[in-house]
């Protein structure tokens, strides 16, 4: 099977966390974050058609109790506006990314912000999605 570029990203009201993987290798890289500003479609677009990206992997929220919640309809909604992109979309689950995200970062010991937190999260959901479907 050929090698695949895919993009990781984790979506939030203010940033988007954005990590790129290539299949043939299977180590997710944080790439940054972009803020939510209007022009994040386009962003994304840019990055998916500069780096030949296949697949889109979108985290996918949900509550301790594995329900859908207001930030699941948020992350739906968006990765509906991804749909025109030449790329596949696919959700993988989130769960408690951020808190482990946070919990690398401070183990590096040097400082990180906000958008460091984001980027680290698209991180784990592209590893996530790589060790669990490919």
């Amino acid at each position: 099977m050929a090698n695949k570029q895919l993009l990781g990203l984790d979506v939030g009201a203010a940033r988007i966390g954005v990590a790129t993987a290539d299949t043939g290798v299977r180590i997710a890289i944080p790439y940054g974050h972009l803020e939510v500003d209007g022009t994040e479609i386009e962003e994304i677009a840019r990055l998916a058609i500069a780096n030949d990206v296949e697949t889109i992997v979108v985290g996918y929220p949900r509550n301790q109790s594995g329900e859908a919640t207001d930030q699941t309809a948020f992350v739906e909604a968006f990765a509906e506006r991804l749909s025109d992109l030449d790329s596949d979309v696919i959700f993988q689950d989130e769960s408690l990314t951020s808190v482990i995200a946070e919990q690398r970062l401070q183990a590096r010991g040097a400082a990180y912000g906000k958008g460091d937190i984001d980027s680290e999260a698209a991180t784990i959901i592209l590893q996530d999605y790589m060790e669990q479907r490919l």
